[in-house]
């Protein structure tokens, strides 16, 4: 096993916002609104990791997003996305979506279904500012699926390990990983859903399902972002 710098952010330890009166609690990994924690502003290019639960008929009224790369991974039920470039979009588990805002965009996100909606919402910085805004859902991604991000020097990774199954992480200067079901032992942590770990110079870092199946989502990073 090779050691790597890294640091573990367990569920419990992530800042608690949304607006839990209107069906929304959200978790989140870094500063974020009015939580602001000058040590935890960024790792990498990534910018935000938030864990969003709606409840059915709850959501995020239209608003504005700008030089800002958004993926979205749904864990449990339906996310209704539209946005003011014409797309009405449901995203289900397994699917990755994409809105790269670019100039500018805006955009809603509600749970329009029966069931309680779960996802992961990450930012990331892009390197070049003002491009034309895009957008794309990739559906029902498959095990040890890679999907790289246009304007940043990012890949993410979706790994899926049956109970016992071993299996190795993406080398790269900084590798964000994200527990989302399942117990995964990554370089000799334990980690659990919800759990997070940050790499910095990582190469050869295994991962071992413990128990159950496990799914995980892993950031491989490979520049800052440029400021200014």
């Amino acid at each position: 096993m090779t050691h790597v710098q890294r640091s573990v952010q367990r569920a419990g330890e992530r800042f608690l916002g949304g607006d839990p009166d209107a069906g929304i609690e959200t978790r989140h990994a870094f500063s974020f609104s009015g939580f602001y924690d000058p040590d935890n502003v960024r790792f990498g290019p990534l910018a935000a990791c938030n864990e969003e639960r709606l409840a059915p008929g709850a959501g995020f009224a239209e608003h504005p997003h700008r030089d800002v790369e958004i993926v979205t991974w749904v864990i449990e039920g339906e996310l209704t996305h539209e946005d003011s470039t014409g797309h009405v979009v449901v995203v289900r588990p397994g699917d990755v979506q994409r809105l790269s805002a670019g100039s500018g965009v805006r955009h809603s996100e509600r749970n329009e279904g029966a069931e309680p909606l779960r996802f992961l919402q990450m930012w990331l910085t892009p390197s070049e500012y003002g491009d034309e805004p895009s957008y794309e859902v990739v559906r029902g991604v498959g095990d040890d699926v890679s999907y790289a991000l246009p304007g940043v020097e990012a890949v993410l990774h979706v790994r899926r390990l049956a109970a016992g199954e071993r299996g190795s992480l993406p080398g790269a200067p900084w590798v964000y990983v994200h527990v989302v079901r399942g117990d995964v032992r990554v370089d000799g942590d334990v980690l659990r859903p919800g759990d997070a770990a940050r790499l910095l110079d990582a190469s050869g870092v295994e991962v071992e399902a413990l128990g159950h199946a496990v799914e995980l989502l892993a950031w491989e990073m490979h520049a800052e972002p440029h400021f200014g």
